[in-house]
């Protein structure tokens, strides 16, 4: 078994899917990434960004009407049941940033996508005008969204591309993708984010190649 394999066969699951999202390129699921990737973005261990984003769903708060309408207390006593970190600012921030889905986008995050037109640099500066989604959210959502937007493929970003450099895998995304499917790229970088952070996936996978 060589090392993509047997790392895609430990941990080649997307943070999206360990949330709870079955992420298709529709409103709603679109929606949804991106408050993951708004609660991931902060300096908070994955499980508990991908459960406050499982919290929230089941809440009800899975589209941008839903969020903007839930009240703010109710957004924190959600975010409070996954133990999550700074909750009263994140409360804010996923209010403010619903509204904004509406205003600016219609409701629909493929209206972005059209917008930003295969640059992944566009996308980004669409994506940090959220309220508490940084650099590293932004990272977070595009990488995971080349599942359904094929045209940001390959989008390995630092995170990813450290845990290729401790696993002795090329740090070339091109090269990178090479080696796995297009539909298998966002499992493969959600992989190699785990490797980066956990050693316990670095020696799984390396006991198994």
């Amino acid at each position: 078994m060589t090392t993509i394999d047997a790392l895609l066969d430990d941990a080649g699951r997307t943070f999206a899917d360990e949330a709870g999202i079955e992420l298709t390129n529709e409103p709603a699921p679109l929606y949804r990434l991106l408050v993951l990737s708004t609660l991931l973005s902060r300096r908070v261990q994955s499980k508990l960004g991908t459960r406050a984003c499982r919290e929230l769903l089941d809440a009800g708060m899975g589209t941008p009407e839903r969020m903007r309408d839930a009240d703010w207390e109710t957004r924190v006593r959600t975010l409070g049941r996954a133990n999550y970190t700074g909750t009263e600012q994140t409360a804010t921030a996923l209010g403010e940033g619903a509204q904004l889905v509406l205003d600016e986008w219609g409701g629909d995050l493929r209206r972005m996508r059209e917008a930003a037109d295969g640059d992944a640099e566009q996308l980004a500066g669409f994506l940090t005008a959220f309220p508490r989604l940084g650099p590293v959210g932004a990272d977070i959502f595009t990488r995971e969204v080349q599942a359904v937007w094929p045209e940001f493929r390959p989008h390995l970003d630092p995170k990813a591309l450290a845990g290729a450099e401790k696993l002795g895998l090329p740090q070339d995304p091109a090269k990178l993708a090479e080696q796995v499917s297009g539909d298998d790229l966002a499992r493969l970088a959600a992989a190699l984010v785990r490797a980066d952070r956990d050693s316990d996936v670095r020696e799984d996978v390396q006991q198994q190649s």
